[in-house]
């Protein structure tokens, strides 16, 4: 196995800054995911007053986003490696939002029907996702030097809070006035409108009509991958030729790759806590109206999001220091962490507005530590970046198989959600365990092999 580090951007005149224009429309698009994905959690209450739903048949439902999430995303890191970021991510949103959408048809049907087909379309809007994310790191790879990766990573990793400082008041409104089904309505054909936009604005560094020399050249010598996707003529793509069962071995089986991915399992179980049960907390545990808990909801995710942000940016700061890529990745990411286990004083304390002031902090932390994406585009393969991107999130995203159904069992049997707390802030200690213990030192991952095959290779 051999590791190498990337080299820092050299200086040098960018007459043009297309990278921000691109990052742009990645925080965009994350931002539409994310509130599609909360779109559930805000209709929830109301879903489970009328389907008569238990809070582990709850916790199922809440749950089935990430099954076929989970599932697909070794298949969705391939599609990107195969066919390029710009053709599988805009059918990516297409039908996610289409799916989206047909959610809201479900209050036509009643009892086990109605509970399957919301089941059944929130796995498609699951499988539907699954590239959205080793896309964002893949399209971040191309576009950024490394000694800017980290911000960028931050900034359309933050688009999960900003989803829910945009769409938690909009949605609970929504939801309070013309019901439960309206927000599906109104998410879904948003993502449709923003699909078409995407295929307007997406394209790789040298394809893009706005990018100047100047700044092209300065991305390449910073370290970005330029030639990710293969231009248009040539042979078949690095990923149609690679042994990919061989690859997914060899990256497992990096002891840095490892501890990245199990780390990201726990600090997915925050942002699932947040995507699911955290308004339904809001209106069960502190007794609020689902309106008032859409409001409220946004404060933590306006702290979430002012942490992400300023996470990316020490981080990249500290390269430009002068300090390692391990010190500046994992600073932030143990730091964020720690302030995040400070949701357990929640089951300490009564008034509303210290509850509140306590989860801002706690997920002020979170987006801080949410550099793992950064992480992934640092240490990936260059040959296997959607599918060292998809495994990362297959392990992340096992947390919202695991975080809604565990919770629901912890509130059916204690009918508090002191526990889930408890177990939401040991998985921000054990994400601190993985990057102090497990990782070790971040770099770039090469394969020991090439994983082609030669009858796929084609002759010089």
């Amino acid at each position: 196995m051999t590791i190498h580090t990337a080299g820092a951007p050299t200086a040098g005149a960018k007459t043009t800054r297309t990278r921000y224009l691109i990052l742009a429309m990645l925080f965009l698009v994350t931002t539409i995911n994310y509130a599609d994905r909360a779109t559930i959690s805000i209709a929830g209450p109301e879903i489970k007053k009328l389907l008569g739903l238990s809070p582990v048949e709850m916790g199922y439902v809440f749950s089935a986003f990430a099954w076929s999430y989970v599932l697909a995303q070794l298949p969705g890191g391939w599609l990107l490696d195969r066919f390029g970021s710009k053709v599988t991510y805009f059918f990516s949103i297409l039908l996610w939002s289409l799916f989206t959408l047909v959610q809201g048809t479900v209050g036509f049907f009643t009892g086990g029907m109605a509970v399957a087909m919301l089941f059944t379309l929130r796995l498609l809007v699951g499988a539907a996702e699954a590239p959205s994310f080793p896309g964002n790191s893949r399209i971040t790879s191309a576009w950024f030097p490394t000694a800017e990766r980290g911000r960028a990573a931050a900034i359309f990793n933050s688009a999960q809070y900003f989803a829910t400082v945009l769409f938690a008041p909009l949605m609970g409104w929504l939801v309070h006035t013309y019901g439960w089904q309206s927000v599906f309505y109104v998410m879904g054909c948003l993502g449709v409108v923003t699909a078409f936009v995407w295929t307007r604005t997406i394209y790789a560094p040298k394809d893009h009509p706005g990018v100047s020399a100047q700044e092209l050249a300065y991305i390449e010598a910073g370290g970005a991958l330029v030639d990710l996707d293969a231009p248009k003529g040539s042979a078949a793509p690095a990923a149609a030729r690679m042994d990919t069962w061989g690859c997914i071995k060899e990256l497992l089986g990096c002891r840095m790759l490892l501890g990245v991915y199990i780390g990201q399992y726990c600090i997915t179980t925050l942002t699932y806590f947040f995507l699911t049960w955290f308004p339904v907390y809001l209106v069960q545990e502190r007794h609020m109206t689902i309106l008032k808990a859409g409001f409220v909801a946004a404060l933590p995710a306006v702290a979430g999001f002012l942490g992400g942000v300023l996470g990316g940016y020490v981080s990249d700061r500290l390269i430009k220091r002068g300090y390692s890529l391990t010190v500046a990745r994992k600073a932030p990411i143990v730091g964020g962490m720690l302030m995040s286990m400070c949701m357990i004083l929640c089951n300490f304390v009564s008034a509303d507005w210290l509850v509140v002031g306590i989860m801002s902090l706690a997920f002020f932390g979170k987006g801080i530590g949410a550099l793992g994406w950064a992480v992934v585009s640092d240490t990936s393969p260059k040959e296997a970046g959607g599918l060292s991107g998809g495994l990362f999130n297959t392990f992340g995203n096992t947390a919202g198989i695991t975080t809604p159904i565990v919770i629901g069992y912890i509130l059916q049997g204690t009918g508090s959600f002191s526990g889930a707390l408890v177990f939401i802030g040991a998985n921000a200690a054990m994400a601190i365990f993985c990057y102090l213990f497990i990782v070790g030192e971040i770099k770039r991952f090469d394969f020991t092999q090439s994983h082609r095959q030669p009858s796929l290779i084609p002759a010089a």
